[in-house]
Order: structure tokens, then C-alpha cells, then sequence
């Protein structure tokens, strides 16, 4: 796992979040109830930033597009919601139930971490 240094820990206050480029992601930040979570800013649904979402008490990200909603901690699917039936076999495939990518963090010397996985070619 690669550490990437994202911002420094006075940037993100409580309640706050920044979108930050880390490689070839971009990746949300997010400060809430004491804690500092990553996930990738595109919903797995079709892509679309998520650094407008709702979060609620139970750390649930809600994607802005559309009714899913994702936990913070796990990237689990809350709740989902799938394209209706009959609207075009490429957004049929899209409909599937996926998992938003999570990153784990640490607050280090006064800088948030961020740790990827190294990208094999």
C-alpha cells in the first residue's frame, strides 16, 4: 500500500470535505462525527461526483443523482437504486448493485493520508 499525503488536517474541519487528486483518482474527503473518511468521488452507478451528497448520522453517503446510498466505512451498498426495467440494455447493465471504493486514513504530523493500493500494469 502506497501513503499519499492529500491535504494538511487544518483544511478539513468538522462537517467539511474537499475533493483531492491522489494518482488517477479523484477522491472525497470527508469530515464527519470525528472522523476523516475517503472514498472515490464517482458513484459506482455511472460515474457522476458525489462530493455534493448528503451524509447522514449513521455515516451513510447519499449519491446526489440518484436514492443509493453508501456506508463510509465499508463502501457497502446502504441502499440502492436500479435503473427501471425496459430503459436500454447499456443502462440495464449499469443498474447492478455496486460497492463505492473506500481508502484507509491517517492524520500523520498534521497531513491526512490516504493509503492506495499500487496499480499494477
Amino acid at each position: 500500500m502506497n501513503w499519499l499525503k492529500a491535504i494538511s488536517e487544518s483544511e478539513l474541519r468538522p462537517g467539511g470535505r474537499q475533493v483531492v487528486r491522489l494518482g488517477k483518482r479523484q477522491v472525497l474527503l470527508l469530515h464527519h462525527q470525528g472522523e476523516i473518511f475517503a472514498v472515490d468521488n464517482a458513484c459506482p452507478h455511472l460515474g457522476f461526483p458525489l462530493q455534493m451528497g448528503r451524509v447522514d448520522d449513521e455515516c451513510s453517503l447519499h449519491c446526489p443523482w440518484h436514492r443509493s446510498a453508501f456506508d463510509l466505512r465499508t463502501g457497502d451498498v446502504k441502499t440502492w437504486s436500479p435503473w427501471p426495467p425496459g430503459v436500454g440494455r447499456v443502462l440495464g447493465s449499469l443498474s447492478r448493485e455496486k460497492t463505492l471504493p473506500v481508502y484507509p486514513v491517517r492524520v500523520e504530523d498534521g497531513m491526512i493520508w490516504v493509503g492506495m493500493e499500487e496499480e499494477t500494469s
